[in-house]
């Protein structure tokens, strides 16, 4: 059964990134809020809980979700290099909308999906994605819905959607790309 927490509300919101960051732990599927939309967030290091995201959205293996980080220099650990012209874009615009593509480090131990020796890696602003991504490290994230369908600009939004195939949803009103 899913839970769903108002990270508006300070108690709920401890409570909510506790369970948040258990469910990731334990490779489950759990809703955070970012600067566009809601997105569905799996340990980006977990096959199994990546691939539950794919099966969540309905989505196959060419789809491959990008990766949120939660500080600017774990691009550097996750990308193969960061040429300058794209270090300076990263200055510029993150934490925000922009995601970046580039190699991705040979050695890591991750599958995605048909990257194609690729990652697309972002930093979202707001506060509880931050916050959870300083915890939990990387996540797989593709935005809180079926694939097709619009996206949730809301938890609730991406509950109707998603349902008990996520653990966790953590609720801070509308995304900005709602308002």
């Amino acid at each position: 059964m899913s839970s769903i927490f108002d990270c508006g509300d300070e108690a709920q919101l401890l409570a909510g990134m506790r369970h948040a960051r258990q469910a990731i732990a334990r490779g489950e599927l759990i809703v955070m809020p970012t600067d566009t939309v809601y997105g569905v967030a799996a340990d980006a290091f977990s096959p199994a809980a990546v691939q539950r995201l794919l099966d969540a959205k309905g989505r196959g293996r060419n789809q491959p979700p990008p990766v949120l980080i939660g500080t600017k220099e774990t691009l550097h650990a996750l990308a193969e290099s960061v040429p300058e012209p794209v270090q300076r874009l990263v200055d510029a615009f993150w934490p925000g909308g922009l995601t970046i593509v580039l190699p991705a480090q040979p050695s890591l131990v991750w599958d995605l999906g048909d990257t194609e020796g690729t990652v697309a890696v972002r930093m979202p602003e707001g506060r509880v994605a931050l916050e959870l991504l300083a915890e939990t490290g990387p996540l797989a994230v593709s935005s809180a819905n079926l694939t097709g369908r619009e996206s949730a600009i809301s938890a609730f939004d991406a509950e109707r959607m998603l349902g008990d195939s996520v653990s966790v949803y953590l609720a801070d009103g509308v995304s900005r790309d709602g308002v």
